[in-house]
């Protein structure tokens, strides 16, 4: 199977019997590459386990290392996982328990709470199952394409569901590139707010994708 044909029918199989452009039956490619990626979550799952987390707390503990400054919140990390605040709750304090994560005022507001991973949280992150999988599909060459149409069908499944996307920041309406020299050269629109380039490359809660 062509890698081009593989990843649209990843991005099929993803958008669901809702999203199709029309109402044929799965194609045997397709059907294989929903079989893969359902195993692939079972090995994921299976390698979260052997660390000594349970998948909620091993999304979690990836979602922090990924998010912005905006959105290292229990609030968004619920939005994030389609989770209650009480389960993210529960999460959060496993988290806590084992040492991995931190809660900190929050510098904006003075009264919310933000999420920061420990030296602990950063260092289990190192040899997290996730990373294994990635050196695979780097390994293949169809990285930057694969990444591509699964976030393109990852979006419509979550808007088809009411969810937030929490895009990258540089994808943002909102982002505004150069606006000054120095250590933060960008800017939020938004939330009005100077952007680092590595922040820039963060996931955002409130990112709204370019029309």
């Amino acid at each position: 199977m062509e890698d081009s044909d593989s990843i649209d029918s990843i991005s099929q199989v993803i958008r669901g019997p809702s999203m199709k452009k029309s109402d044929s039956l799965p194609t045997s490619a397709a059907l294989r590459a929903a079989h893969l990626i359902e195993r692939i979550g079972r090995v994921l799952r299976a390698g979260d386990h052997a660390t000594g987390l349970n998948p909620a707390q091993a999304e979690g503990l990836r979602y922090l290392a990924r998010a912005n400054r905006f959105s290292r919140t229990p609030a968004a990390l619920a939005d994030f996982l389609g989770s209650t605040r009480g389960t993210v709750s529960q999460t959060l304090l496993a988290l806590e328990a084992k040492g991995l994560i931190e809660r900190q005022a929050n510098a904006r507001d003075g009264r919310s709470v933000t999420l920061e991973l420990t030296k602990a949280g950063t260092e289990f992150l190192r040899s997290d199952p996730v990373r294994t999988l990635a050196a695979a599909i780097d390994a293949s060459g169809a990285d930057a394409r694969l990444a591509e149409h699964l976030e393109a069908a990852l979006r419509e499944a979550i808007a088809e569901r009411g969810g937030r996307a929490f895009g990258a920041c540089h994808s943002c309406r909102h982002f505004r590139r150069d606006q000054r020299k120095g250590a933060a050269p960008h800017h939020c629109a938004l939330l009005d707010e100077p952007l680092s380039a590595s922040a820039s490359l963060l996931i955002c809660a409130e990112q709204t994708t370019r029309t």
